[in-house]
């Protein structure tokens, strides 16, 4: 392949992995008029997309209906189909395994399936956040036994991390930079012209372990930042201090300061991972990361806290868990999403069940839960209507979506344990700040 192919849009781009990283930056390379192929191994998807649903709340189901009608998307589930291609992103799950350790699994799977049929002149870009080194050290390699080509002469691969901050209206696929790393010259060449066809700013850097790097460090400044004020809602709490009002004040300051926001624990794909890929590589040097450790040790303890709080409140009634009916507001991870990965949502209804509670959930984006591998136990279980809040001990609200009520939520529930300070505005003693 040409860097003219590239340049002139009539290169075929493939994205393996359509979730809530690969449907956004396919869809942008359709929007740019390149032919463009999504394969993913869950047929239902694939189901959907050919007959223009989407299945991601923020992504209407317009645009692929259109594209698919013109012919100018395929999606399929052969992943043999990549020969067709010129470009390939790689946008499949890196999650931990039961013991905290990255599960590379399925971007050596995905490699072993679309490496006898690479080709000569191909670019294959990896997306999936990972440990310093995977690009160069494991995918690389299995390629290249799969194909029998050498890398950075017969074929290309590079590594730019996704930036996706789902439901965010201000930044989107295509004005968030992209950071691209690449172990040869070619490559990275290659891989900066692609995605500069579709987003506004390309950041090349020296290789893809820095690209790598660049993901990890974005990620666990986050995480950092966010124990750090979830530890001083402990603290102000204790004092009688609203620290969201402590935050509010803080922000005003216009140098040296960046507000995060408290909350009942860590989810969503990046966060609650991230930090325990460098962790977990850093050991391999002999580096004991006890900084981003303690950070995760603040971050993991939080549902503890809510439980706490979750008692004080019953204990206002002279009620314990046990026996109590507890009504959660929120499975998503964020606002406004229908992204429930990692949701700590179901970490504290999974405690308030062993605790003996009756538990029920409220979400207007998931009507029911999923496959779940941690909480099996919640598999299908539905979402129940607002309308029966009265009929519960409590209501604990884990996700603030814009569209709840909160005035009348307050008004129609016995107690309000708020995670989020989405009440902050209400004067009520209804109301637990957690």
């Amino acid at each position: 392949m040409s860097i003219k192919k590239i340049e002139n849009k009539t290169a075929r781009i493939g994205v393996i992995g359509l979730g809530y990283v690969g449907l956004p930056i396919l869809l942008e390379f359709g929007k740019a008029g390149f032919h463009i192929m999504g394969l993913d191994i869950d047929a239902e998807k694939i189901r959907k997309l050919s007959a223009g649903i989407s299945y991601i709340r923020h992504i209407s189901g317009e645009l692929p209906h259109s594209l698919i009608l013109s012919g100018q998307l395929e999606v399929t589930t052969d992943f043999s189909r990549v020969a067709e291609l010129d470009c390939i992103l790689i946008c499949v799950p890196t999650p931990l395994n039961k013991n905290r350790e990255p599960d590379l699994s399925y971007i050596v799977s995905t490699a072993r399936q679309i490496g006898p049929s690479l080709q000569s002149g191909q670019l294959v870009v990896l997306e999936s956040t990972v440990y310093p080194g995977v690009t160069r050290d494991v995918l690389t390699p299995e390629l290249e036994r799969q194909c029998g080509l050498t890398a950075g002469q017969d074929f290309f691969v590079a590594y730019s991390p996704e930036r996706e901050d789902p439901a965010n209206k201000n930044f989107s696929a295509k004005n968030i930079p992209r950071v691209v790393g690449a172990d040869d010259q070619i490559s990275r060449h290659m891989a900066c012209t692609l995605y500069g066809t579709v987003i506004d700013k390309t950041v090349p850097v020296a290789d893809s372990a820095t690209a790598e790097a660049t993901k990890l460090m974005e990620n666990i400044f986050r995480s950092v930042n966010i124990a750090l004020v979830n530890e001083m809602k402990i603290i102000l709490d204790k004092m009688g201090i609203d620290v969201w009002s402590a935050l509010d004040a803080a922000a005003t300051k216009p140098f040296g300061f960046m507000p995060f926001r408290p909350g009942p624990g860590l989810g969503g794909h990046c966060i609650p991972i991230d930090p325990f890929y460098l962790t977990w590589k850093a050991r391999e040097y002999g580096i004991a990361t006890r900084f981003i450790e303690l950070a995760g040790e603040v971050n993991v303890g939080m549902p503890s806290y809510v439980m706490q709080k979750i008692q004080a409140g019953l204990n206002r009634v002279s009620k314990s868990i046990r026996g109590s009916k507890i009504f959660i507001l929120g499975l998503a991870y964020k606002k406004d999403v229908d992204d429930d990965r990692e949701s700590v949502s179901y970490r504290i209804m999974d405690l308030l069940q062993e605790d003996g509670a009756q538990v029920e959930f409220n979400d207007p984006f998931i009507p029911a839960v999923g496959q779940k591998r941690d909480y099996p136990q919640f598999f299908g279980k539905k979402s129940v209507s607002l309308d029966l809040l009265n009929d519960f001990d409590m209501v604990v609200i884990l996700t603030d979506h814009s569209v709840y009520d909160y005035p009348m939520i307050v008004e129609q529930s016995n107690i309000v344990v708020d995670t989020r300070n989405a009440c902050g505005t209400i004067l009520s003693d209804k109301i637990i700040k957690a």
